[in-house]
């Protein structure tokens, strides 16, 4: 196997893919809903070092993969780094574009054949950082379209092999999918946040375009996911156990998290409420990391 523990040599590169076209109408629609919820005022870059951040020291302790939304890594996207980079998370922290650019941003949320050939890659990538780190703690965060690509992935994953954590932030497939694929890949289930204020993205313009997988209906980064029909018994109950839901509240307007579509990726927001489910028990905050933990399970 190949040695270089570099986080550059885990990654796993995209081959060429088909691209469809979609009508110029749903590219506007989308386009005018990213802006209406704030995506067309990212901050500036940040300047932070990649190699600092997957540094031989941080790989050895763990690795975060954060996949960003249908623009890919926009300096938006990157308040993800930023935000943990804040809270010392002391893991590699990487964010792997895994999209055919900006430009092509319905063929990113719509393009299901070659995302599931891409979400492949992802798990790849995860493969081939816990056969160089046995035993070291993997944690996804997918944002937007990037939380279906991290549920893809989960799915992709080989038999046995399991994440640490995953969090959805404003999730792009519908309220039914089949989660139980993905939970089967995880140590702690599937935590994911929802805003019913997201009403620019993740109702109308789902509605209108589509979801990742293509159902035309408001998205789980809305209202939260639902057990699917015909899970019923036992089964339902483990469904509901993994399934760790925490809807946007009021109280996290302090945090710079207004409800929107952007809000999940603010840096004090991602320091203060996600960093510490990533942050080893031993250097979080406790009183912090207990109440960011023990997020209530689904009532759905």
């Amino acid at each position: 196997m190949h040695t270089d523990t570099s986080l550059s040599a885990l990654l796993v590169q995209s081959g060429p893919y088909g691209r469809s076209r979609r009508p110029f109408a749903a590219v506007t629609a989308l386009s005018v809903a990213l802006c209406l919820s704030g995506g067309c005022c990212s901050l500036p870059k940040a300047h932070l070092n990649p190699e600092e951040l997957a540094s031989p020291d941080r790989l050895d302790r763990g690795y975060v993969l954060l996949l960003p939304g249908i623009m890919g890594c926009t300096s938006t996207d990157h308040e993800l780094t930023v935000g943990l980079a804040r809270a010392d998370v002391p893991l590699a922290i990487e964010m792997y574009d895994w999209t055919e650019g900006k430009w092509r941003m319905i063929s990113n949320l719509r393009g299901l054949t070659r995302n599931r050939r891409e979400a492949r890659n992802v798990a790849a990538k995860i493969v081939a950082y816990q056969d160089l780190y046995p035993g070291r703690p993997v944690h996804v965060i997918g944002y937007s379209a990037g939380a279906g690509m991290a549920v893809m992935a989960l799915e992709a994953l080989p038999p046995g092999r399991r994440v640490t954590s995953v969090m959805l932030l404003a999730a792009t497939l519908a309220p039914d999918y089949d989660l139980r694929s993905a939970m089967s890949h995880t140590e702690s289930g599937v935590r994911n946040f929802y805003s019913p204020v997201d009403v620019p993205v993740l109702m109308a313009t789902m509605t209108l375009v589509g979801t990742m997988e293509g159902r035309h209906t408001v998205a789980a980064g809305a209202w939260g996911f639902t057990v699917p029909k015909g899970i019923e018994g036992e089964e339902r109950r483990r469904y509901e156990q993994n399934l760790i839901q925490q809807s946007y509240t009021f109280e996290m307007l302090a945090w710079g998290n207004s409800g929107g579509h952007f809000g999940w990726v603010r840096p004090n927001f991602v320091q203060h409420w996600l960093a510490p489910m990533v942050t080893p028990p031993s250097t979080a905050d406790a009183a912090t990391a207990s109440r960011q933990r023990n997020l209530p399970q689904s009532s759905q």
